[in-house]
């Protein structure tokens, strides 16, 4: 016995008849999702998120005395973005709203762009959410969250010798 003889369609005396496929409704409705999924899939792939998904570009960096947040927020405005900080978390959010219209001589112009980001970042414990600084400069956020001096105090450096 082969494996193709496990498969019913394998076999020349169970293969299903090409044109019953295109009569039958749920066959040609599953494959004309498969085709929907399929082709976005692939385009997704080349499309430039820029918010989600699609992902706002962050780097999280421990140093000894601070844990410093950089997340990039093309397109978004001071006014646009609200940081909120917790025992252990740390939340970023912000929408963009752009309208631009355009009325020349024989056209008119309407473009609307939205997006919008929330993006929750995990602390250390022993940050000090109280004395947190934030910047925001050419569309990057930057925030700096000191650690406690009780935090600082816990770490311990070891010594790594060669073997």
């Amino acid at each position: 016995m082969q494996i193709k003889d496990l498969i019913p369609w394998a076999r020349k005396d169970h293969a299903p008849d090409p044109k019953s496929d295109d009569q039958n409704p749920i066959a040609t409705l599953q494959r004309d999702m498969n085709r929907v999924f399929e082709g976005f899939w692939n385009r997704v792939g080349d499309f430039d998120w820029p918010w989600g998904g699609g992902e706002a570009k962050s780097d999280v960096v421990e140093t000894e005395d601070h844990v410093e947040v950089s997340i990039e927020l093309p397109g978004m405005e001071m006014k646009d973005i609200e940081v909120t900080v917790t025992d252990d978390m740390l939340t970023i959010t912000g929408e963009k709203k752009i309208e631009r219209q355009e009325e020349k001589k024989g056209y008119y112009l309407s473009e609307r762009s939205y997006g919008a980001i929330y993006r929750t970042i995990p602390l250390p414990p022993g940050v000090d959410g109280e004395k947190a600084d934030a910047s925001f400069k050419n569309g990057v956020l930057t925030i700096k969250l000191p650690q406690t001096p009780e935090a600082q105090a816990k770490v311990k450096r070891i010594k790594v010798k060669n073997a």
